[in-house]
């Protein structure tokens, strides 16, 4: 697949005005991507405020609390194009109490830009959200340190922050880390190199966005298939199609592979691979396909096919989990919960609750009452079977959403161990 057809999904994250939404506005002024009125709803709204040049955070800051306090509150998501490949960004909040904003964001993420202020270094939230992306998974970390005009470009404040960074990185085991001066409010090293840089020689980050390869970021040996829905048209020229409708999360399926049916474990063969657009012959992770068996097994919506492989996913009902809780209310251990994996929901239970980690410190605090924004490693029991893998190998098989089934509220987000 090029590049030019692939979407990567990227958020900006550290801590309170490092400039996130500022390097946000920057991208989308400088890639030509923003329309003139809102380039003058901004000029306009800056010029009241006093300001000798358009403050481009107001592009992404749009919540009207958010531009009286002028931090970032919710999640604010653009879209833009380059030539060479389209953008979803998410302007994720800096402050703690806002961690499951910045979780929920990071989750879908392929990379993650994290904000340093070159006058500050490395902070309390740097730490933080390079820790909640290490959890959910980004596999691309871009260090961005930014305000580098603060310093006089100096490269030797440069080198002693990434040094730090460095070093706090390799405890989590994050080793695609690249790092970049910039300064986003004249936009040195953001689309274009600028003047004020010439010491380094790296991509400025537009380049490095364009380039980073997304690839390898789904499993692409592992074939998971779960069924979303049992198609059965209601009409004669069709009343005898029966298939199977739903997202290949992981690998790849050919006509006439054999697959496996779990949980019920009876295995079949691929008959039809059918789009909207006609018949495959391969379909691969993450097209939406329907296929058709070859034999009739009784099939319906949470089963998932899968192939014969070296890394075969499990079928129980309990399993370990990193959990973020997401509610308001605190998590009630004596009551039932759904979950919701893939396309399965099922009733749940939390059988034990072992440890919170402090975001901040990363210590682990055991047997944890536990409230929003909270991290914790909980154990727990399903009605019915599910069909999963680790997180560290599939992240659509190995992630889930725990729902109040009184209110319907998501109330907290997982990943299995």
């Amino acid at each position: 697949m090029s590049n030019t057809t692939q979407l990567l999904r990227f958020i900006t994250a550290g801590s309170v005005d490092d400039g996130k939404s500022t390097l946000i506005g920057r991208l989308l002024h400088d890639s030509k991507s923003i329309f003139e009125d809102q380039f003058s709803a901004i000029s306009k709204t800056s010029e009241k405020r006093g300001m000798a040049a358009v403050d481009l955070s107001l592009l992404t800051d749009g919540l009207q609390a958010e531009r009286e306090q002028g931090i970032t509150i919710d999640v604010a998501y653009r879209y833009f194009a380059t030539p060479k490949r389209k953008f979803i960004i998410g302007d994720t909040p800096g402050h703690e109490q806002y961690t499951r904003n910045m979780v929920t964001a990071a989750s879908t993420a392929n990379l993650v830009v994290i904000l340093i202020d070159a006058r500050k270094g490395v902070l309390t939230q740097t730490r933080r959200h390079t820790y909640l992306a290490s959890l959910v998974g980004v596999p691309h970390i871009v260090l961005a340190v930014n305000k580098m005009d603060m310093v006089d470009y100096s490269q030797a404040r440069f080198d002693e922050i990434v040094a730090e960074y460095k070093a706090f990185a390799a405890q989590l085991n994050l080793h695609d880390v690249t790092c970049i001066p910039m300064s986003a409010l004249v936009g040195d090293m953001v689309v274009d190199r600028g003047e004020n840089l010439a010491w380094y020689k790296g991509p400025a980050l537009l380049e490095l966005l364009e380039k980073v390869e997304i690839d390898h970021d789904v499993n692409t040996s592992d074939f998971r298939f779960p069924v979303q829905w049992v198609c059965r048209p209601q009409s004669e020229e069709h009343h005898d199609f029966r298939g199977f409708a739903g997202r290949i999360e992981a690998g790849e399926v050919s006509v006439g592979d054999e697959v496996t049916i779990l949980p019920a474990g009876r295995s079949t063969k691929v008959k039809e691979i059918v789009t909207y657009d006609g018949k495959l012959q391969t379909a691969f992770a993450p097209q939406s396909v329907t296929i058709t068996l070859a034999d009739e097994i009784d099939i319906s919506r949470g089963d998932m096919f899968v192939k014969a492989s070296a890394n075969p996913p499990k079928v129980e009902k309990a399993f370990e989990a990193m959990m973020c809780w997401l509610s308001e209310a605190p998590l009630d251990k004596n009551r039932k919960y759904l979950v919701k994996h893939t396309t399965r929901t099922a009733k749940c239970l939390f059988s034990s609750i072992d440890y919170r980690v402090d975001v901040n410190t990363l210590e682990k605090h055991a047997n944890p009452a536990v409230n929003m924004n909270d991290i914790v490693r909980v154990s727990l029991k399903i009605q019915q079977p599910l069909v999963f893998d680790s997180y560290t190998t599939d992240r659509a098989t190995g992630s889930f959403i725990v729902i109040d089934e009184a209110t319907n509220n998501t109330v907290a987000a997982g990943m299995i161990a």
